[in-house]
């Protein structure tokens, strides 16, 4: 086996172990993540797995590797690195049990971000969909299907996509004081801080500092889902746009 490991990369921490660091380190360029090694990419394309929109700590290879070995799969998963027209990435609203405040896709027809899209067989799907509590009435995310060209997901070559499925938050997103949603940072310390400075209820519950947020919130459902509702009770949550697509195609290549 070729490539370099995970380790070698500064791939390898996760952000359910180190929540501060969410959403974790991204590869600098597309590979196969296959057990703790990245791989060269063989394809852009896989027609027998189904693309996945990653805009949080889906696109980092060391929370893909706990979430596989949790189940036991030591399969490849490839990332590929696409230039994506329609989308932004937004902050959920809802807390995390893992410590931290993930981040959300939102709706955005002039933004241009560069994300990857992951390529999970089906068994590596259900595990994904699995974490993001899909299979759940009450779990965080919804797995939506984004078609083109209201999401336009260009690969290295110049190709286009179809579409993508993307994890859509059943809470909804925080808004930036507006009705627009609020863009996450992608520095967990810099958004928990001003979550924090902007509400005294908060605060009560999850102390003054990241620090203190990561503490209390992690392993503490009921201190989640409590943190969860002051969101929504200080009317710091609107819609990410992307609900219309969230009964979308059946799963599956």
């Amino acid at each position: 086996m070729t490539g370099r490991t995970l380790e070698e990369l500064g791939l390898a921490d996760a952000p359910r172990d180190h929540p501060l660091s969410y959403p974790g380190a991204w590869p600098a360029d597309s590979g196969v993540l296959h057990g703790d090694r990245m791989l060269p990419l063989e394809h852009l394309v896989y027609d027998d797995r189904v693309p996945v929109l990653a805009v949080g700590s889906n696109a980092c290879p060391g929370q893909l590797r706990h979430k596989m070995a949790e189940f036991g799969i030591g399969s490849p998963l490839p990332m590929v690195r696409t230039r994506v027209t329609g989308l932004d990435v937004g902050v959920s609203a809802h807390v995390s049990r893992l410590g931290y405040v993930s981040a959300s896709p939102v709706r955005s027809p002039r933004c241009l971000r560069e994300l990857f899209v992951i390529w999970p067989d089906l068994r590596q799907l259900e595990v994904i969909d699995a974490s993001e509590g899909v299979p759940l009435r009450d779990g965080n995310f919804r797995r939506a299907w984004l078609p083109a060209p209201d999401v336009r997901i260009e690969l290295p070559d110049g190709s286009v996509l179809p579409g993508a499925y993307a994890y859509v938050n059943r809470h909804g997103v925080l808004h930036n004081g507006s009705a627009a949603p609020r863009r996450h940072p992608g520095d967990q310390r810099v958004l928990i801080t001003g979550l924090l400075g902007g509400s005294a209820p908060l605060r009560e519950l999850f102390g003054v500092t990241p620090e203190e947020f990561c503490a209390r919130a992690r392993r503490d459902a009921a201190l989640c889902a409590r943190g969860t509702r002051l969101f929504a009770e200080q009317k710091w949550v609107t819609e990410s746009g992307l609900e219309p697509y969230a009964d979308g195609r059946p799963a599956g290549p």
